[in-house]
């Protein structure tokens, strides 16, 4: 039953405020980069191949280190680790404007440069999750939650428009700048954080060997018995809709309507997002999780709307309510990961709900080909899109996802939060060996459980 929650802005707070600013900035440059550094790829070497090696090249490394990168957040100062790699991406993106501007455009440097982009992109998300619940007391985190998305959801409406201004009137080098200055930005911003609240808990000597605490991230995520199952939910989204929506999505837009009506359609998905995440900014839930991931199961409306042939009002109206359903999983999941893992794990579990959530992507994305050809364009988008919803519904026939309390507000500061149900070992014990949804995010992007 919804309550409303507590009039407490986390903006009252410094340390967020800093935060905050320093985001808005980030997530307005980041925004503009793909536009620009797509059309500017095409531009420079009128290969098509090139944009996929460039683009390759800075998801592999994402992937590849994106555990290293939780270890490193829960083990050093996350403020640390988030100076450091906004410092490096405002180096690496200007070099890549520099030889946009000036016409020395060559694969191997531009990739190379990708390359470090993606990895220091690997340490900067894990330590982005675990920031929020050191800047704010756990009756704000929804609502720190709910500003960063309504900055993030914004910037997705605001930046590529404006790229794709600057793109037209420069080229796509004066973007890639902006995105270049707002990191060094941000990192000025990080920097005022003051280093007592963002820094992780001390632990034990085990924290002295990495593998270690890649052992004790994954027995915390593995024995969290609400958090894994959502995470496999959403690696089976990827797998059907993210690859789908990116390549099918654009051919029958078009169809339906022109190829303006791609653009549209993502317009309206963002609008749908941007308003959802400012209700929640006031909204409160008590199951949390559980609604956020009953929401999320509309991500697949638009696939199946495209799928049945809808007429173009139908398909615009399900791709907004499927924007209010990304941006409330999103939230939703942030907010319980934040509310429920001890932080000096935090970062290492949403590492591991990244990878599984992202892994599926390059094969679903290989897939769609295939299974258009075989069964047609139409049937394989609305069966993806009905795959989609129910597997991001399953996650609800377990007890402990349904039940999982959203603590918020109503709960009194001396009243103990519930534990967290899970079989993780103290740290100095010996762990046993290993073998979000994002975001919900949109469906052009991959959907995880959530991410900042």
């Amino acid at each position: 039953m919804p309550t409303p929650p507590s009039t407490a802005s986390p903006l009252r707070r410094a340390a967020f405020r800093w935060f905050f600013a320093g985001q808005t900035v980030s997530l307005l440059g980041s925004s503009m980069a793909p536009v620009a550094l797509a059309f500017a790829v095409l531009d420079a070497s009128g290969r098509a191949g090139d944009l996929g090696i460039v683009l390759a090249a800075r998801m592999l490394p994402l992937l590849g280190f994106l555990l290293i990168g939780g270890a490193v957040a829960d083990r050093l100062p996350r403020r640390a680790v988030l100076v450091v790699s906004n410092l490096g991406a405002a180096l690496t993106q200007g070099a890549v404007a520099a030889m946009l501007l000036t016409g020395h455009y060559t694969l191997g440097t531009i990739a190379g440069l990708e390359f470090l982009n993606g990895l220091l992109s690997a340490f900067t998300t894990p330590a982005l999750r675990g920031l929020v619940p050191e800047l704010v007391p756990p009756d704000q985190i929804q609502r720190a939650n709910a500003l960063l998305g309504t900055v993030r959801n914004g910037s997705r409406v605001l930046g590529p428009s404006v790229s794709g201004v600057l793109v037209v009137a420069t080229g796509g080098g004066a973007a890639i700048a902006l995105d270049a200055l707002s990191c060094l930005l941000a990192a000025g911003w990080l920097g005022r954080l003051p280093s007592n609240q963002a820094s992780p808990p001390a632990a034990g000597p085990a924290r002295r060997h990495l593998a270690r605490d890649l052992r004790e991230g994954w027995a915390a995520f593995r024995g969290t018995d609400w958090l894994w199952p959502v995470t496999l939910a959403f690696c089976a989204v990827n797998l059907v809709q993210t690859g789908t929506w990116q390549i099918l999505g654009p051919e029958l837009t078009a169809r339906a309507g022109s190829a303006a009506t791609w653009g549209l359609l993502l317009s309206v998905r963002g609008a749908g997002m941007l308003l959802m995440s400012s209700v929640l900014y006031r909204l409160h839930v008590r199951r949390l999780l559980a609604f956020s991931q009953l929401m999320s199961a509309l991500l697949g409306l638009p696939l199946l709307a495209l799928g049945t042939r809808l007429p173009l009002p139908w398909l615009l109206a399900c791709a907004f309510v499927a924007g209010l359903g990304s941006s409330v999983a999103s939230i939703g999941w942030d907010t319980s990961l934040q509310e429920h893992v001890p932080q000096r794990l935090l970062s290492r579990v949403a590492a591991y709900d990244d990878l599984f959530s992202y892994i599926a992507i390059p094969v679903g994305q290989l897939s769609v080909g295939p299974a258009s050809a075989a069964f047609g364009p139409y049937a394989a988008t609305a069966v993806s899109g009905l795959a989609s919803t129910v597997f991001a519904l399953l996650p609800l026939t377990l007890r402990s996802v349904r039940r999982l309390p959203h603590a918020g507000p109503e709960r009194r500061s001396s009243e103990p939060a519930p534990p967290l149900r899970t079989t993780v070992e103290p740290a100095a014990a010996a762990l046993p060996d290993g073998g979000g949804h994002g975001a919900g995010h949109g469906a052009d992007e991959p959907a995880a459980p959530g991410a900042l």
